[in-house]
């Protein structure tokens, strides 16, 4: 499986807030356990943030830290 790198168009916007993502500090995401699909782009680390609350997006996927065990994950 390979992923295909493009630079997004002047006027992409955030997935987020609809900003267009140049005007800041442009973050770029894939859900890769849905085979890779199309990058989703935000203006930036906030909107990231607030995405990935919004949607519960680590539920379950967090390595639990465990210290009576000797590896984790």
């Amino acid at each position: 499986m390979s992923t295909t790198i493009t630079t997004p168009g002047p006027d992409e916007r955030c997935a987020y807030c609809d900003s267009r993502i140049f005007d800041h500090d442009p973050v770029c995401v894939r859900d890769c356990n849905d085979d890779c699909n199309s990058p989703t782009y935000l203006c930036n680390y906030a909107c990231l943030a607030v995405s990935i609350e919004e949607n519960s997006l680590t539920a379950g996927d967090a390595c639990e830290w465990r210290p009576d065990e000797s590896d984790c994950c």
